[in-house]
């Protein structure tokens, strides 16, 4: 089997059996989905979601976070992983969106970048989700299911990035991340991977050691 046939395989059973697909994520505007992403690095979406209402009532909007004190963020934030880190991210990630961006959310990926507590892929997930751009954030579970599966060799995220956006076409990106993500989330996961659950076990190149 080709790698094509392969990536049409996956990704039409996927599209056939999974139509709707999105993050997990709550949030209203891009302002909280960047929040939300930001929090998410490490930790769960459910965890991210059981703190976001309160963050999000308290410092609606860039403005009124950037004026917030660590201590003032922090009690909000202390359940997810990192919350020292994050809290800071957050009260300086809304200062330089308010001094660079004039408080936009913006749509470069470079410039998504340059922000407190953004890397490649958040970056990515914003771009994809808020402007719609065809790019792949590559997480943990997109970076494991793509090995398995036998999408990428790739030995770092932007490696794997790289080949998914070779092989997918544009207008399938944004719902291929969250098809790959939901997959490594729930069916192949990284220890005791459902694989008897899996529909997609032909093409994985892990199954007969996955599933001993």
């Amino acid at each position: 089997m080709t790698r094509k046939e392969r990536y049409n395989a996956i990704f039409e059973w996927f599209a056939q059996n999974q139509p709707v697909a999105q993050s997990e994520l709550h949030y209203e505007n891009p302002f909280q989905l960047l929040v939300a992403v930001i929090l998410s690095a490490q930790c769960t979406d459910k965890r991210v979601n059981l703190v976001t209402p309160a963050l999000f009532g308290r410092f609606p909007s860039a403005q009124e976070l950037a004026a917030a004190s660590f201590d003032e963020v922090y009690p909000f934030v202390k359940s997810v992983s990192y919350p020292n880190a994050k809290a800071r991210h957050l009260i300086a990630m809304a200062q330089m969106l308010l001094s660079d961006y004039g408080g936009t959310v913006p749509s470069d990926i470079d410039a998504l970048m340059r922000l407190p507590g953004v890397g490649r892929k958040t970056a990515n997930v914003i771009a994809s989700i808020v402007y719609d751009q065809p790019v792949i954030a590559v997480d943990t579970h997109v970076f494991r299911v793509s090995h398995r599966l036998g999408l990428s060799d790739g030995s770092t995220p932007r490696a794997v990035q790289l080949d998914l956006e070779r092989h997918i076409p544009v207008s399938r990106r944004a719902i291929a991340h969250h098809w790959l993500i939901l997959h490594g989330r729930y069916i192949c996961t990284a220890r005791n991977p459902k694989c008897a659950e899996c529909p997609l076990t032909a093409w994985c190149r892990e199954y007969p050691l996955l599933s001993r």
